[in-house]
Parts: structure tokens; C-alpha cells; sequence
């Protein structure tokens, strides 16, 4: 039996998709309205959305400082 993986999609995301999903996240963690399964599953969620956002500014300093190097050089 496979598991799907429920955060599969977060790959596929642009950053802004991905800042809005894990906002949309931390509101219902804050709402305390879900259960503790509800709870971890939307953790886990948020670990990897905050993760795809970094990716996404790491990528985006990475070519701000090349545009700059070139700039100076």
C-alpha cells in the first residue's frame, strides 16, 4: 500500500501560491479549531511551504547578486 504524499503539490507552487497557502495554514493552526491530527498534519504542511518560500528567495538573492557582480565588475 502507497501513501500519497499530501504535500506533493507544494513543488509545482510559485512563491506567491506558496506564501498564501502557508498563511491560509497558520490561520487555522491560530484558530485552535482543528484537531491534534488536523493539527500536526497542518504543521507539516507549513514546514514545507516555508521551506518552498525560501527556495524561492534564496533563488531570487542568488540573482540579485549576479545583476550586481555584473554591475560592479
Amino acid at each position: 500500500m502507497t501513501e500519497k504524499n499530501p504535500n506533493a503539490d507544494v513543488e509545482a507552487m510559485t512563491y506567491e501560491q506558496a506564501r498564501d497557502e502557508l498563511t491560509k495554514v497558520l490561520n487555522q493552526l491560530e484558530a485552535g479549531s482543528v484537531t491534534l491530527d488536523q493539527s500536526m498534519a497542518l504543521w507539516e504542511r507549513g514546514e514545507v511551504l516555508a521551506q518552498k518560500c525560501e527556495q524561492w528567495l534564496a533563488g531570487a538573492r542568488a540573482k540579485l547578486d549576479a545583476v550586481l557582480k555584473d554591475k560592479k565588475d
